[in-house]
């Protein structure tokens, strides 16, 4: 079928919102979260998240939620531009200046709110300074906050709510919790945690092997996750405590998992589930949770303009979900796409993926066998304790030259191996699955502008993804030089779209 009727087959059903009052707004994320790490999501560790819990127990849990990147500055950009990655230019860990799309406080104050934020401001902004009407990690005196203090949470909700209050405005609050974004929390830790677990107790995820040195790291990321709960619990007892309660939009989310080896900084299963809950009295049922539908990042900000009854920019490349909220169904929410392209430190390895309910699909164009990936993860004591395990176990030896070096491409089972352990790219039985998805693959990357289209289309041959590479590489980097000088002209990321771009998102198997 021609990729022309593909698009019309695919274009959404628009569904009408039947909109309530525009409530006050709190978007809680916390940073480098696996959603199983979370009792309401799975967690086999007992009592890591009893306020996250409480809370997917008076809202809407949406199983199948995704973010598009598995970096933060690159993931939050992608949540509050809901543009994916190469079209609103921040691929990398740079400032992107001037743009020509609005974000979320640019949304959001002129639909007529209130616009804080905490934590990860240049993160979540395209370039500083950027237009909230304040940052609350500062405090009234001119201090700032400790980033892993749970009470400080408290005191920057309740400070964001009063100000709002005060100029008689509807608040939108974001706050971004540190935790257990590395380092993790430490014994005789300044900020303690509620709970600590041992080595002993915690669950090893099945893409790392079950060592003691891992168990010990596992069990520092398990405590900084209880005390990133205890955030949680801060943030909820202010809007409680400021009345509001009932008129308050929550919604929480991870940005991406766990900062170990085969979670952050990769597209895998675990990189990118989020722990998505909404709660919106008088909307969502309590305790509910969706199954059906796949929702992502590129999503949120046109659903929050649902939910306040803002326009929506021009230019988006997810849309609403807020349809499913009052228990409405959506039709053709059945893939997610997803994105990579560099690290922190600027190491630029892209990465292009297709999740459904059932299979993901992964292409790495960076992939030659002897470029290596790097990545903040393999300062990790697990990564170094796989790399000293791989020189006597040939099977933890051939997960490390895929961490490493990884394949073109790569298919996997999701639903029966959620880990990403077996790769079926060569298995007669699934060659039907991996062409329907490298179809919707390629849908994604045209509607959505995808300057690593064309590499896709030629993924068999070195020669075309080499050139791609070497291109893509010298204008990240030149965009690294610009920064490291000052300038704060960037250019446009390649392939970015001059307005007017089709809508992406909506594929169906």
């Amino acid at each position: 079928m021609k990729f022309a009727m593909l698009r019309f087959l695919f274009v959404l059903a628009a569904i009408p919102f039947t909109s309530v009052a525009a409530p006050n707004i709190l978007l809680i994320t916390v940073d480098d979260m696996s959603a199983d790490s979370i009792g309401a999501f799975g967690a086999k560790l007992e009592g890591t998240s009893p306020h996250v819990d409480a809370l997917a127990a008076e809202g809407l849990s949406f199983t199948l939620a995704h973010v598009q990147v598995g970096n933060c500055y690159p993931s939050r950009n992608v949540m509050w531009s809901g543009l994916y990655s190469h079209n609103n230019g921040a691929e990398g860990f740079y400032e992107v200046k001037p743009i020509d799309y609005p974000i979320l406080s640019d949304v959001m104050q002129k639909a007529g709110y209130w616009v804080g934020i905490r934590g990860k401001v240049s993160h979540s902004t395209p370039y500083q300074p950027y237009g909230w009407d304040e940052d609350l990690t500062i405090r009234d005196d001119g201090s700032k906050e400790d980033m892993k203090e749970p009470q400080s949470y408290f005191r920057s909700t309740k400070r964001g709510i009063e100000k709002a209050s005060a100029v008689g405005k509807p608040f939108c609050i974001n706050l971004n919790i540190s935790d257990p974004h590395k380092p993790f929390w430490k014994p005789n830790d300044k900020n303690p945690s509620s709970r600590i677990y041992s080595a002993e107790e915690v669950p090893v995820p099945g893409f790392l092997p079950d060592d003691p040195a891992i168990r010990e790291e596992l069990a520092l990321y398990y405590t900084s996750v209880r005390r990133a709960d205890d955030c949680v619990g801060a943030i909820l007892k202010a809007l409680e405590e400021s009345g509001k309660e009932d008129e308050t939009f929550v919604m929480f989310l991870s940005d991406h998992g766990m900062p170990l080896p085969f979670a952050k900084t990769q597209l895998y299963h675990h990189s990118t589930h989020t722990p998505l809950i909404v709660r919106w009295p008088g909307v969502t049922k309590a305790g509910t949770r969706d199954k059906k539908h796949m929702v992502s990042a590129v999503d949120f900000l046109p659903t929050l303009c649902d939910v306040a009854g803002a326009s929506q920019p021009e230019k988006l490349d997810g849309f609403s979900f807020a349809p499913l909220f009052s228990g409405e169904e959506q039709e053709n929410r059945t893939a997610v796409f997803k994105l990579y392209n560099e690290n922190s430190g600027g190491n630029r390895h892209p990465i292009r993926g297709i999740q459904t309910k059932n299979y993901l699909y992964l292409f790495n164009p960076w992939s030659d066998g002897e470029n290596q990936f790097r990545t903040a993860t393999q300062g990790t004591v697990s990564y170094k304790r796989i790399q000293a395990l791989a020189k006597t176990d040939p099977a933890i030896a051939a997960r490390l030259d895929l961490f490493d070096h990884r394949v073109v491409e790569e298919f996997y089972d999701v639903a029966k191996d959620p880990d990403c352990l077996v790769n079926l790219i060569d298995s007669p039985e699934h060659a039907g699955a991996l062409q329907r998805h490298c179809r919707i693959m390629e849908t994604f990357m045209r509607d959505s502008n995808d300057h690593a289209l064309e590499v896709f289309l030629n993924r068999d041959d070195p020669v075309a993804r080499k050139a791609y590479m070497d291109k893509v590489s010298a204008e990240a980097a030149e965009r690294r030089a610009l920064r490291r000088n000052g300038k704060r002209k960037v250019k446009e990321a390649p392939g970015k779209n001059k307005g007017g771009q089709k809508k992406a998102g909506k594929a169906a198997v």
